[in-house]
């Protein structure tokens, strides 16, 4: 637990060093003139995806041990949606939310209230969502599952994809300054 804390404070002072505990910078991704956002979530996702393709191959680490949440597609998209709906409207997602309420942004406060509000909320609503919450179920779904291609060729595609995504990103940023 130490450790997980530790690193979710390392996690939020990088986010702030690379100025994602402002609003501005975050919403700068929807008009295309800064495009950090994207870039960083991306390289997370590519390491983080490459890093366990390399370790499972290698023995040390377990995929199967790895649980990876289920799929229900309509409620998994109506939140996917009032997540983004949230994002622009807000200026944060919960991660950098938290980062500007601690850096002391009155805008991340508020953020992150509105945040714990929607989950009180939607804790006191559930018996009536629940029909919707369990609708659509696909059981557990990978990409390599859904191309029908081997783990480390969908690796080798996302990270072309992601550096494909980099240049483009360059690209539309030089053009705008």
């Amino acid at each position: 637990m130490i450790t997980a804390i530790l690193l979710g404070l390392a996690f939020g002072v990088a986010l702030e060093r690379a100025g994602l505990g402002d609003a501005r910078k975050l919403t700068a991704q929807f008009y295309l003139t800064d495009l950090t956002v994207f870039k960083v979530m991306f390289t997370a996702i590519v390491t983080a995806m490459l890093g366990l393709t390399v370790l499972s191959a290698a023995g040390v680490v377990s995929l199967a041990r790895i649980e990876p949440i289920p799929t229900w597609l309509l409620p998994q998209l109506a939140g996917g949606l009032l997540f983004g709906v949230g994002f622009v409207m807000g200026g944060y997602c919960p991660g950098t939310s938290c980062v500007a309420a601690a850096s002391g942004r009155i805008d991340g406060l508020a953020t992150v209230i509105g945040m714990f509000a929607g989950v009180f909320v939607f804790g006191e609503l559930f018996p009536l969502l629940r029909g919707f919450y369990d609708a659509t179920p696909m059981g557990t779904v990978s990409l390599n599952d859904l191309v029908g291609a081997p783990r480390w060729l969908v690796a080798v595609g996302i990270t072309a994809l992601a550096l494909g995504g980099f240049m483009l990103a360059e690209r539309i940023e030089g053009r705008v300054q």
